[in-house]
């Protein structure tokens, strides 16, 4: 009986594994967004290499995180119209923040702030949060669910031969299925000539 046992330990204790999967659920997230030739850059973007169980328990990781960041876009969308253009601590800027319209702005706002601040308990990292809401989210809009896929790698580890497994994001890097016609064939018989 496996009472109360979820999740794989991966020979580690509670706190470790958190801060991996923290450390992890970023990275993922920071590839997304990087600039060519620059040092420390991923080959591909939206994808990390790790061991097949590490991946299979960062996947519901992160796509809860793009879950939440997607739930936040309709709050953001709703406070645009109660928003301003002018520079901050501008007159415009201090007549708005006094009227009635600032009061509509903030508290449409308020949720996608919260959700924010929840996805940033999670990773602890500002500049992953910054591409999780303003990238990803988008990006998986009409999607629900399966945000990310698991490859398994031939080639296992060097060092202690684990087996490898890649972690990506979906709809970058997405095969095409081409159909294939069959030939048309012409009958090249005039019809008087079968009868």
């Amino acid at each position: 009986m496996r009472h109360r046992v979820k999740g794989r330990i991966l020979g580690r204790n509670a706190s470790h594994r958190k801060a991996m999967f923290k450390n992890m659920a970023a990275s993922l997230i920071k590839t997304v967004r990087f600039e060519e030739g620059a040092e420390g850059a991923p080959k591909v973007a939206g994808r990390i290499i790790t061991t097949t169980p590490k991946a299979k328990e960062l996947r519901p990781f992160v796509e809860k995180l793009i879950t939440l960041a997607k739930n936040a876009l309709p709050h953001e969308e709703n406070a645009k119209q109660f928003a301003t253009s002018a520079d901050k601590n501008s007159p415009e800027w201090k007549k708005w923040r006094e009227s009635d319209q600032w009061v509509k702005w903030s508290t449409a706002k308020s949720p996608a702030v919260t959700a924010r601040r929840r996805a940033f308990a999670a990773l602890r990292d500002i500049e992953a949060v910054d591409i999780l809401f303003s990238e990803l989210a988008p990006r998986f809009a009409d999607r629900n669910g399966g945000y990310t896929r698991i490859l398994r790698l031939a080639k296992p580890r060097l060092g202690d031969s684990g087996e490898r497994a890649m972690i990506e994001f979906v709809g970058e890097h997405d095969r095409v299925k081409s159909r294939r016609t069959a030939p048309v064939v012409v009958n090249d018989e005039p019809a008087a000539a079968k009868s």
